[in-house]
């Protein structure tokens, strides 16, 4: 395979990514030791995100010709792009929260369900609850009308017998 082969495939392969993916969050990791780089890995790994580091010329082509092309502004220096096919929030959580505790990692842009984002727009998708949470959130509030049929059967029951009495 020629080297203009390997680039066309590479390109593809970046395009695909952002295609398939819920949300992509695209940093600059510039100052970060090995051992925090690998610690972000490792947490972005443990969640299905996948994290790459581009030349930003592939990346650039990769959105050139579609509806990302605004992206090519935030590919400039260091830029490593976390893809998420399954959580949209994930990526922008573990991101922000590991730019909170390490300054040297910065949130460049992304893109959310096929659309470019601004960053207060990946800042409050990271303020969301992941999947998880929101599973949570969901099962409490079915959950709430069947504990409220048992506290007013409890209370009829509690009437009855004390007009029983």
């Amino acid at each position: 395979m020629g080297t203009l082969d390997a680039k066309k495939q590479l390109v593809n392969e970046i395009s695909e990514k952002f295609q398939e993916s819920q949300s992509s969050v695209l940093v600059d990791y510039r100052g970060l030791n090995v051992a925090e780089i690998t610690a972000l890995r490792k947490e972005l790994r443990d969640n299905n995100i996948d994290y790459r580091v581009y030349k930003n010329t592939m990346s650039r082509r990769a959105v050139a010709d579609t509806e990302l092309s605004d992206l090519q502004d935030s590919l400039v220096g260091p830029t490593a792009i976390a893809f998420s096919k399954e959580d949209v929030v994930a990526p922008a959580k573990i991101l922000h929260e590991f730019s909170k505790k390490h300054e040297a990692l910065e949130i460049k842009g992304g893109v959310i369900e096929g659309k470019v984002a601004t960053l207060d727009e990946i800042k409050e998708l990271s303020t969301l609850p992941d999947y998880n949470g929101l599973v949570s959130m969901l099962l409490s509030v079915l959950q709430a009308p069947i504990r409220n049929l048992a506290y007013a059967t409890k209370a009829i029951a509690e009437q009855k017998e004390e007009a029983a009495e």
